[in-house]
């Protein structure tokens, strides 16, 4: 497919060495032209300097022939503006990232009217998952299937875990509760397990299972889901809005510490309920003034991620139970984990996500499409969730008769609300959502990519 790219900041840099990787034509769009020679280089694509929003400029990048346009500058009405013109001279779809709380009611309208296929908002996107973590702290991270049946949590086994040297075949025998462990990071290596594989210390597990059996897993496992009730935000921006009134949707008392004072006014009236201190989050002083080591949790959200990683740091060591830090760049993540930050958040990783699954439904002409779509395990894997079609050539075929493509694992299917872990006696029917885990490489379009 032929895919545009408007604006290459963080965001749309990460989106072009995706989408290039699994073989599209893409053309980059940015007023930079240092910044666009750069990634022309760097992932072998096309590139033009100009504004994205210019009718010659895309024009020239030959939006009439183009199946997506994707619009992630800095500014939300270039963006729209980007979208709307691309579409009047034909380019097949639109994305636009908005990412101003303002604009959320009218992203309706925008799709009728404008013309755009999807809005994303990466803010609004970081912060629900952050509410997802908060309101299941024994996980490092949690995703949703089928409109919330499934869950999938990481988990880090540290020396000592009762999970350590145990064989996956074992685990339901011995915690008597249906989960089913998915992906494991092991090193560098991502490994999609067997029942004969072996847990060790240092294994990164990804889990799926119903919210009520996780929850008895983890007390089985001696691990107490102490209920968070109070959190800590150090940074006022749109991510900590979206947060704190999502927060307060569910009971959960929210102090926020910004530096500027007048965003700081201006979140006092917007969120009557939280409380809001005008103060540098990365004053130690100041944190314990405002009460850090009373909090369940603490979420860093600056613009910066070095601030982020140091006041994630020091709520550490006051023992804070949660602790969540926002970073933007992901080549920072094993050196995060390395000092004991494991609970990371990144907006545009949620973003590119989102947008690769709407371009491999563009792509996918059969009635199984994606779902879902999360990247897992730094991106090495993914976990999707397709919906069985007619299109299926397997439907009601006992799964030990499908020819399965190798690192591909069928993690559960959910019929009618019950969540079916498969044997080799279970089918797929008609109407299923049904969850696999698959390394990257294989980029799954649809349900029948997962047969060889």
């Amino acid at each position: 497919m032929r895919v545009i790219i408007v604006g290459c900041g963080k965001v749309g840099e990460l989106l072009t060495a995706y989408i290039a990787k699994e073989g599209h034509d893409v053309l980059v769009i940015d007023n930079d032209s240092q910044l666009i020679e750069d990634i022309v280089n760097e992932h072998d694509v096309m590139g033009i300097a100009g504004n994205g929003a210019n009718a010659a400029v895309l024009t020239e990048a030959g939006v009439d022939k183009t199946d997506l346009i994707i619009a992630v500058t800095a500014s939300d009405e270039l963006n729209i503006l980007c979208c709307m013109i691309a579409r009047k001279l034909g380019a097949r779809h639109a994305i636009a990232r908005v990412r101003n709380p303002e604009y959320g009611e009218q992203i309706n309208s925008m799709r009728q009217d404008f013309g755009i296929s999807m809005v994303v908002n990466p803010e609004f996107e970081a912060a629900h998952e952050i509410l997802r973590i908060i309101q299941f702290p024994a996980a490092l991270k949690m995703d949703t299937f089928a409109k919330g049946r499934v869950d999938m949590v990481e988990i880090r086994l540290d020396e000592g875990h009762p999970l350590c040297g145990k064989q996956l075949s074992e685990l339901g025998g011995i915690y008597k509760v249906r989960i089913l462990v998915c992906a494991v990071s092991r090193g560098d290596e991502v490994i999609i397990p067997k029942g004969d594989f072996v847990l060790a210390a240092g294994d990164l597990l990804h889990i799926t299972a119903s919210h009520t059996e996780l929850i008895a897993f983890f007390k089985e496992l001696g691990i107490e889901e102490k209920r968070i009730r109070s959190v800590m935000i150090i940074g006022g921006g749109k991510i900590a809005f979206f947060l704190a009134k999502m927060l307060e949707t569910v009971g959960i008392g929210v102090k926020i510490i910004e530096l500027d004072k007048t965003r700081a006014q201006q979140l006092s009236e917007l969120l009557p309920k939280a409380m809001i201190i005008n103060g540098d989050g990365t004053d130690s002083d100041i944190l314990i003034e405002e009460g850090i080591d009373q909090v369940d949790a603490s979420v860093s959200l600056t613009g910066i991620d070095e601030e982020n990683i140091i006041t994630s740091m020091f709520a550490g060591t006051r023992k804070v139970d949660k602790v969540i830090t926002k970073i933007n760049r992901l080549n920072m993540m094993k050196m995060l984990t390395s000092i004991g930050l494991e609970c990371i958040v990144s907006p545009k990783n949620i973003t590119a996500n989102n947008i690769l699954r709407y371009l491999r439904g563009l792509e996918n002409t059969q009635d199984s499409g994606i779902q879902t779509l999360y990247k897992i395990v730094d991106g090495k894997a993914e976990a999707l969730e397709f919906i069985a079609g007619e299109s299926f050539d397997m439907l009601s075929i006992p799964i030990r008769d499908m020819k399965l493509k190798k690192n591909i694992l069928l993690a559960c299917i959910i019929r009618r609300g019950r969540i079916i872990y498969p044997h080799g006696s279970d089918t797929i029917e008609l109407g299923d959502s049904v969850i696999v885990v698959a390394k990257s490489e294989e980029a799954l379009l649809d349900l029948d990519d997962i047969l060889m």
